[in-house]
């Protein structure tokens, strides 16, 4: 049996054969973060934490670097984990508290979520 199927959306089962559903089928849909709406609460939220200067220094040059990244046609994710590891490394060192609970924690992980299995890095960072 040959399948030639179109652009779907909803819930969709391509089954071959038979297929009952007993008490209904429901689907949840997302959109992907956008991941430079992502860097400007990124950026907000480092503005916040007060990071001693060469801390800051150096998280700034991540945040630039993450920021002409992600202004290419096709970023380059591993290179974006990279820095957003090295962003978490580096608050990390001055004692910021990356928390599960914390803004900066939710949108290091919504980059983790963009980035695919990736962005596992990004959240091993986060629960060190």
């Amino acid at each position: 049996m040959t399948f030639n199927i179109g652009s779907q959306q909803g819930n969709i089962n391509n089954v071959a054969g038979n297929q009952t559903i007993h008490g209904g089928q429901r689907g949840e849909f997302t959109a992907a973060p956008d991941p430079r709406a992502l860097l400007g609460v990124l950026r907000t939220e480092l503005n916040r934490v007060g990071l001693p200067p060469d801390t800051a220094r150096q998280v700034n040059d991540e945040v630039v670097s993450l920021d002409a990244e992600l202004g290419s046609l096709t970023p380059d994710r591993p290179a974006v984990a990279q820095r957003l590891v090295q962003v978490t490394r580096l608050l990390a060192s001055t004692g910021a508290v990356v928390t599960a609970g914390g803004a900066l924690a939710g949108v290091l992980s919504s980059f983790a979520g963009w980035l695919g299995p990736i962005g596992d890095s990004v959240l091993r960072a986060i629960s060190r």
